[in-house]
């Protein structure tokens, strides 16, 4: 957390989502920072495809190491899942050290570790590229029990061999499930391999399904969905935190990706990727409810 005007915005978003906050504090110099990263998104229209744009100069986050968190104040009291993604690892040096320092952290306290592969070319392009990614990829997933991605984040993040991603037919769950083994093989804790399945027809219309692999059940096919999308930034987070909020609740396996399918559609229905939506929307849909008015 940087102790500057931006600074003080996240902070009052995080405190009106109900969020704890663990912050290490930097004093910004007043010219060039530190800096907490902006990110701009063209939620484009029609056949104007969305593009996002990082300004991540000087960033504060990037200077986390080792230590520099106190993981017994953020696991201690009965947290059950750890979560963080591939965007962090990409920031510096020391960011994937942060990451496994805090998934050891969440093993020892008896939780789960959930990771989102979240492969951005442009992080990784000033990286190392592709090879630092799946290098450092590689040893972070060795911790985790839920792994996140769809295939050209297990193609480009992990080095799996896989479908062209750019093929006809992205609903079909079939490359996906195809590259399971191999995954398995690699990394024999997971306990889940999950992702979105998404086909952009336009920027505001997209098909949308969700694939599940979890341990001691059969693989899991969310339903098919018609989207009209308002901005489509965070629909895979959106199924990553609606996922995971089944698992904490006891839902089964199918109930978890059917939260996680619902709650990453409704995402994209709102602006900004952060969730606007109730409990109650999610469960409606999963539930395979209407879009009707409700009076």
């Amino acid at each position: 957390m940087v102790n500057y005007p931006v600074g003080d915005l996240v902070k009052e978003r995080v405190k009106a989502m109900g969020v704890k906050p663990f912050y290490k504090t930097f004093e910004h110099n007043g010219v060039t920072g530190p800096n907490i990263a902006t990110v701009f998104s063209d939620q484009g229209a029609g056949i104007r495809a969305p593009v996002v744009f990082y300004n991540r100069a000087n960033e504060a986050a990037a200077t986390l190491d080792e230590g520099d968190i106190d993981w017994a104040a953020a696991i201690g009291g009965g947290v059950r899942v750890f979560h963080s993604g591939g965007l962090y690892t990409g920031l510096s040096e020391s960011t994937p050290k942060v990451i496994i320092e805090g998934m050891k952290a969440a093993k020892a306290a008896g939780a789960l570790v959930s990771f989102d592969l979240n492969y951005r070319a442009k992080l990784w392009k000033f990286k190392g590229g592709v090879e630092k990614c799946q290098e450092v990829m590689g040893e972070i997933c060795q911790h985790v029990d839920i792994l996140l991605g769809n295939e050209e984040d297990l193609q480009m993040a992990l080095g799996f061999a896989g479908p062209d991603v750019e093929k006809e037919g992205k609903l079909d769950p079939s490359g996906f499930f195809a590259m399971l083994g191999a995954v398995r093989a690699r990394f024999p804790q997971l306990v889940v391999i999950a992702t979105t399945l998404r086909e952009v027809v336009q920027t505001n219309k997209h098909n949308w399904s969700a694939v599940a692999w979890v341990k001691g059940s059969e693989p899991i096919v969310a339903p098919r969905a018609e989207l009209g999308v308002l901005d489509r930034v965070g629909g895979g987070d959106g199924f990553a935190s609606g996922f995971l909020f089944g698992l904490l609740t006891g839902k089964t396996p199918e109930e978890c990706v059917k939260l996680g399918w619902a709650h990453g559609a409704l995402l994209t229905t709102t602006c900004g990727d952060t969730t606007m939506v109730k409990t109650s929307q999610v469960e409606h849909l999963a539930g395979m409810g209407s879009a009707r008015i409700q009076r």
